[in-house]
């Protein structure tokens, strides 16, 4: 295979190679029943066994007990802006919403459509260049819930501390960093995650939910219901077989690597190389987001010019990184850190980063 490159994308991002190889190897004849895991039938014992191990695999890595279900559902993360608010903000109720970023307002954005909300808290007027402070976050007391962003793909912020919400349930979108470091999920009462970040391809979310939360589902829904799903765990209809078959694969490559507590030191390692270079140089890499907020999973920073932007991608694209470029709304450098980024390809980002600036500064 000629050499691979490092693959920097936000999303859908770069995989670990042993999960792409281990797909290779079985994907036109899946443990000798002759066909792919793409053909076999989501009712089989063969598919069976890939589902429930996900689904346990998911669990154990995350430290949840039989109080939790895990869902695989189609419609990524935004299908969960919309079913977030159906299931579960009720007629005169209001749900409370942190506005961090796009996805964070695009989340507010379908909740209006369904009931009140309140933002408990917003970096918006400072161009979501931080993550608000707990103490800053106002959740009303009977507020439906408080959703969360974690990790904000596009402004390169993170939370590093949780609000409190008290009695009210903590709900949080955590595509870009779900099991990325050690954490205590039992916080959240539902949190959900794209799979194309830190969990696998495209074409799936993973939303695990309280058992308890399933009760407060409203009535009067069917296929977004949470419980439909739930009760058939995730075989109400066909389900993104393959797409689930690859998380199986990368949640075994997780545990693995030592699970959570393993992959936090290589996310830490990973990001404190490329933060290295930022500061060592702040007038030059230009990061807008303030210290306490920066992000593991996506680093973003400006050079002084446009010209100077490009050729830096040009010249990283020449050494094998890819996929450096910022989101089209804001432009800029992009660096995103995903759990399947080997250290080296961070070493490679700063290497160049320090050399660019040499010779270019």
């Amino acid at each position: 295979m000629a050499k691979r490159a490092f693959n920097f994308y936000a999303g859908p991002s770069t995989l670990p190679l042993e999960v792409l190889e281990i797909a290779q190897k079985e994907l036109t004849d899946y443990r000798g029943s002759g066909i792919s895991i793409m053909e076999i039938s989501h009712r089989s014992p063969e598919y069976d066994e890939v589902h429930t191990a996900a689904m346990s695999l998911a669990k154990e890595i995350m430290g949840l007990g039989d109080d939790y279900k895990v869902l695989f559902l189609h419609g990524g993360a935004s299908m969960q802006f919309a079913m977030v608010p159906l299931n579960f903000l009720r007629d005169g109720q209001t749900a409370a919403y942190v506005d961090t970023g796009s996805w964070s307002s695009k989340a507010i954005k379908e909740a209006k459509k369904i009931g009140g909300v309140h933002v408990a808290g917003s970096s918006k007027d400072a161009n979501y260049a931080f993550i608000p402070k707990p103490s800053d976050i106002k959740c009303p007391g009977d507020a439906a819930y408080l959703h969360i962003t974690t990790n904000n793909t596009i402004a390169g912020t993170q939370y590093h501390e949780l609000p409190d919400a008290g009695a009210v349930p903590l709900i949080a979108d955590m595509s870009s960093d779900i099991c990325s470091r050690r954490f205590d999920y039992s916080q959240f009462s539902l949190f959900y995650a794209g799979a194309q970040k830190n969990l696998g391809p495209a074409g799936c979310a993973m939303v695990i939910v309280r058992k308890s939360m399933l009760e407060k589902c409203k009535d009067g829904l069917t296929m977004l219901d949470y419980r439909t799903h739930a009760e058939k765990d995730s075989l109400f209809n066909t389900p993104p077989c393959f797409t689930i078959y690859i998380i199986k694969l990368v949640l075994e490559w997780l545990k693995g690597k030592g699970g959570l507590a393993g992959i936090e030191k290589l996310n830490r390692a990973k990001q404190e190389a490329v933060y290295g270079v930022i500061d060592s140089a702040p007038d030059y890499f230009k990061c807008p987001v303030e210290r306490g907020s920066r992000s593991w999973m996506n680093i973003v920073f400006r050079l002084p010019s446009e010209e100077l932007e490009k050729k830096f991608l040009a010249e990283a694209k020449a050494a094998g990184l890819i996929g450096l470029k910022g989101h089209r709304s804001v432009g800029g450098i992009r660096v995103s850190l995903y759990n399947a980024m080997p250290l080296e390809g961070a070493h490679k980002v700063a290497e160049l980063m320090a050399s660019f600036k040499k010779a270019n500064g």
